[in-house]
């Protein structure tokens, strides 16, 4: 079913390529020995203390979307070195939710905000009564790299109703929030269907809507594995998730992404490497989502790099 690669530790045919383009290749290979195809040793206390999970997967149509499952400490229960339980189920409004319905390959990170750590789980999800059972088929942990530190306050009041509105392109409020963004998620996958979820973080503002269609952000240096990019090599579909810290409010995006690997884009942004094009082609925004987090104001990582002030915007 995970054919894009010949075994979970090794690299697909765009993976490769990123890596190449960039220059990375003897890198990436060093790495490549801290992929597995099983749970590493201390993920069962690490992801017992976490309150949410990011995942991504593709629906029905092709299209990604990458959404956040909220519980207390302990829905995430290791079962064996590679079986993982979700005790949180999505509400039927999300956009991921008739997909994880039904078995489905997922990618997803873990992350600990207030720790700064992260680990990456992808594999293959199958429905049960309280959540969702995930198969392990490949899991690494990443560096602390551009985490911003919160901690969680307390949660969406249990009997708020969740509103939530779609729209083809981004409305003006919609493209303030990511442009003062510290955070967001992206969901691809490999041209099989192997899909991963990933992090992305810097200062305020170092994501831009140069128009209601269109969302960039620097590509900084990272563990040169490239997979993400790699996914986007091989195939552009995408999601971007990104959340109101402070309010609960989920932003999510499909459409499709392209690497622009010039060094006159990657000037423009301080400390990018390249830079990475989103065209929007669905937004559905959550409001009050259930089980969702109030998180404190955040502790900006010392790796994050400085921001440019922005160009103007047509002002839509």
């Amino acid at each position: 079913m995970r054919n894009s690669r010949s075994h979970p530790a090794s690299y697909h045919d765009g993976e490769l390529a990123a890596q190449g383009r960039a220059g990375f290749r003897e890198s990436a290979d060093h790495l490549r020995p801290i992929i597995s195809e099983t749970l590493p040793r201390g993920a069962d206390g690490f992801l017992a203390d976490l309150r949410l999970l990011v995942v991504g997967a593709a629906a029905s149509d092709g299209r990604m979307w990458a959404s956040m499952l909220y519980g207390q400490p302990g829905f995430l229960r290791v079962l064996g070195p590679r079986e993982l339980s979700i005790g949180a189920r999505l509400p039927d409004a999300d956009p991921l939710a008739a997909a994880l319905a039904a078995p489905a390959l997922v990618g997803t990170v873990a992350v600990d905000l207030p720790n700064r750590r992260r680990l990456r789980i992808n594999g293959r999800t199958t429905p049960v009564p309280d959540g969702l059972r995930l198969t392990v088929d490949q899991a690494y942990g990443n560096c602390p790299k551009y985490i911003q530190r919160r901690e969680p306050r307390t949660a969406v009041p249990t009997g708020s109703t969740p509103r939530v509105a779609a729209s083809s392109e981004l409305l003006p409020e919609q493209r303030r929030m990511i442009d003062t963004a510290d955070t967001f998620f992206i969901a691809s996958a490999a041209s099989a269907g192997d899909a991963d979820a990933s992090h992305r973080g810097g200062n305020p503002g170092f994501v831009r809507t140069p128009s209601p269609q269109r969302v960039r952000w620097p590509d900084y240096e990272g563990n040169s594995m490239l997979m993400t990019l790699g996914n986007l090599t091989v195939n552009p579909a995408a999601s971007l998730l990104f959340v109101d810290w402070q309010a609960g409010t989920t932003l999510h995006m499909t459409g499709t992404a392209e690497i622009d690997w010039s060094a006159r884009a990657a000037a423009g942004m301080p400390g990018a490497e390249r830079t990475v094009d989103f065209q929007v082609a669905e937004v559905v925004q959550i409001d009050h989502p259930h089980g969702a987090l109030i998180w404190s104001a955040p502790q900006y990582s010392r790796f994050n790099p400085p921001v440019a002030p922005a160009p103007p915007t047509s002002g839509r």
